[in-house]
């Protein structure tokens, strides 16, 4: 996801906000369900600065709902940044369910662990540091790749989510939920100015991959920066 300026001067939680400002406004236990990704008003309060802010928000309260519903017993992340959609995943694990979520900047580590360690939910997530790709390869002696997923998230390197897609394939069981982050890139994948941005150029690769794929049902949902929504068929 992109990611601006992020201000937690209120609240020693405020990262775990990804894009909302701590300083002031809207308590946190009346914008939140009473299961939330903190521990209620001893985070502080929470406001939107910017329109986009807004639907970071929205993004994570409906990650937290789609959880809900698929009700998975063990959950799969790709890029944790600094553990925002992770904790709302994990509102709809079981009691004895589990998240493992990848993040290969090291620098975010102690942000994350932080941030995980002031919320009742962070008990149920695993946190690997480490390359994506070299994490889920077959050659790479992981406890990541002796288990199912019916829930993936995708939000790592936008270069790589094709790769990404075949490595998490035999990890998901037909009838599992992988959802892709930022496929609409702010617009920049049908922009010709960023024909030569290789992001843009993995996440247009991606896009046309899955349209193709017929072991996938998928739709592109206009949320925020797109979110595909995938489910294995086959």
């Amino acid at each position: 996801a992109t990611h601006p300026s992020i201000t937690a001067s209120a609240a020693p939680f405020g990262m775990a906000f990804d894009h909302w400002d701590v300083s002031g406004g809207a308590s946190v236990a009346s914008t939140t369900s009473s299961t939330t990704t903190v521990s209620a008003t001893a985070a502080g309060t929470v406001t939107a600065v910017y329109a986009q802010n807004k639907y970071a928000y929205i993004q994570g309260r409906f990650l937290a709902m789609l959880s809900h519903m698929i009700h998975p017993h063990r959950i799969l992340e790709l890029g944790t940044f600094t553990g925002y959609s992770a904790l709302c995943l994990a509102e709809g694990l079981p009691e004895d369910g589990e998240i493992i979520t990848l993040e290969h900047n090291d620098e975010l580590e102690d942000t994350i662990r932080r941030n995980l360690s002031l919320s009742p939910l962070g008990s149920k997530i695993t946190l690997l540091i480490g390359d994506a790709k070299e994490l889920l390869s077959s050659d790479h002696r992981s406890p990541i790749t002796n288990h199912q997923y019916s829930l993936v998230f995708i939000d790592a390197d936008k270069r790589e989510y094709c790769t990404y897609l075949d490595l998490i394939y035999p990890l998901v069981p037909v009838g599992g939920y992988i959802l892709a982050d930022n496929t609409l890139w702010d617009g920049h994948i049908v922009d010709p100015a960023y024909d030569r941005d290789k992001q843009t150029i993995g996440l247009r690769e991606f896009n046309d991959k899955l349209a193709t794929d017929p072991r996938f049902e998928k739709v592109i949902l206009p949320l925020r920066d797109g979110l595909t929504l995938i489910r294995k068929i086959q």
